[in-house]
């Protein structure tokens, strides 16, 4: 039984809870403002106000020009830094902040699938904005691990060299690697268009302007498009709103997963990603550690990453591709590094491969799925398993092959992979306009041998 002194403690408590979310739920008006006081970059500090890490707010000119709305990124003292989601004409010295007593939220529903959105949930494609009544915090909410569906089922992706080599399961994380111009956006669109996942959102994060268009009208196509979301936020954002992007592309999925869907999600580059928190992090002092990269980067990409996978057990799952940039073909770049480490595999794209016709250019020998024995049947890994054999055994002698060095006769293994380098080569090409499903990529893997 309840002793009188525990009652009046839980009174105690009710009392100060039931007040905190009176505070809470507060009008914007009776929030104190503050003001400007410095301006280095995109970087501002005010002071007057006092607002959480992540809050919405407004900063007015006095010149009559249209409010800036700014992200609170960090404080010190008394000072807060914020930073700009858009423009920043007409602020000058002394601006207002004004605080608008919100968080950033995304705004979601099945009104989405079709459209083209900006980070801020905007639409791109001239339509009206959809009725959207379902909210979700753009840091999404985390599950718990042992609350998971664990992969026990494959994900056609409609590409012969992923399906039979690299096979992806729902709700797999996965990394593209590749540098620029070998084909990364060609294969997203052939995933995109092809995939047997009930939704597909893709986010285009950091690129340039002009690919946003051309992925949308020659690589997704109407087709694709019916049954995907886009959310754009070109290289010419601010690194706020490219950050908001990308949490925005993995909140909507997030949405469609938690009501039983397979959501494909495509998020190109994760490496923009890093560089958007790069600049904010050196904007408000925050030390470079390696490569110039403050540590605040490494601890964001797992907090992107691990928001993507099954959900709980009997619901659904998204299963994401993250294309990593490597600059100058660099594997070791620390961001292809750090990503490498918390995927759940990588697809390595070779310039050598592009440079020679060769599409999909996928290295087979660089490339690893790390669910693929669980999900496939033995039968598929040993004729996965003697592929590689053979594929490597030519790579490793191509050099004494193509000049004549090598005698037929002198290794039975080398012999093979001679023999079959054709119908291996035709194997692993795939024309953009085909498709190849899981069931013909595993029946055209068996019948190499």
């Amino acid at each position: 039984m309840d002793s009188q002194p525990d009652r009046k403690r839980a009174q105690r408590w009710a009392g100060r809870l039931s007040g905190r979310r009176e505070r809470l739920q507060e009008p914007p008006a009776l929030l104190a403002e503050g003001r400007l006081v410095r301006m280095v970059g995109l970087t501002m500090e005010a002071v007057g106000c006092e607002l959480d890490v992540g809050a919405r707010c407004f900063v007015q000119g006095s010149s009559g020009a249209q409010p800036v709305e700014a992200e609170v990124v960090g404080f010190a003292g008394d000072r807060l830094y914020l930073m700009p989601t858009g423009p920043i004409h007409g602020i000058g010295p002394n601006a207002r902040i004004v605080p608008t007593g919100q968080m950033y939220e995304a705004a979601v529903g099945e009104a989405l699938l079709g459209r083209v959105l900006d980070g801020a949930g905007r639409p791109l494609d001239g339509r009206p904005l959809p009725h959207l009544y379902d909210r979700m915090p753009l840091s999404g909410h985390p599950i718990n691990p042992l609350e998971r569906q664990p992969i026990e089922m494959p994900l056609d992706v409609g590409v012969r060299a992923i399906n039979a080599m690299l096979t992806v399961g729902r709700g797999q994380r996965m990394g593209l690697f590749a540098g620029s111009g070998v084909g990364k956006s060609v294969l997203l669109g052939m995933m995109t268009r092809y995939t047997t996942a009930d939704v597909v959102v893709v986010g285009l994060i950091g690129e340039r302007g002009r690919e946003v268009k051309e992925f949308i009208d020659n690589i997704l196509g109407p087709e694709g498009l019916a049954r995907a979301v886009v959310v754009a936020v070109p290289a010419d954002h601010t690194p706020v709103m490219r950050m908001h992007g990308a949490s925005l592309a993995t909140s909507i999925a997030e949405y469609f997963r938690d009501r039983g869907h397979n959501v494909l999600l495509l998020m190109d580059s994760l490496t923009r990603y890093a560089q958007a928190q790069r600049e904010i992090g050196l904007a408000i002092g925050e030390p470079p550690a390696t490569k110039g990269y403050p540590p605040s980067v490494f601890a964001r990409l797992p907090q992107l990453v691990e928001r993507a996978g099954n959900g709980a057990v009997g619901g659904g799952s998204i299963t994401a591709f993250y294309t990593v940039l490597t600059e100058g073909d660099d594997q070791q770049d620390p961001i292809a590094d750090s990503a490498r480490a918390i995927l759940d595999g990588h697809i390595v794209l070779s310039r050598d491969l592009a440079e020679s016709g060769h599409f999909p250019a996928i290295d087979i020998e660089a490339s690893i799925s790390r669910v693929m024995n669980e999900i496939a049947d033995p039968d598929h890994l040993e004729a996965a398993r003697r592929f590689r054999r053979v594929w490597s055994s030519y790579q490793q002698n191509r050099d004494l092959i193509n000049i004549g060095a090598y005698a037929a006769g002198s290794d039975p293994v080398i012999d093979e992979s001679i023999a079959r380098m054709p119908g291996m080569l035709d194997f692993l090409r795939q024309d953009i306009g085909r498709q190849v499903t899981l069931e013909q990529s595993l029946h055209d893997l068996r019948t190499l041998w």
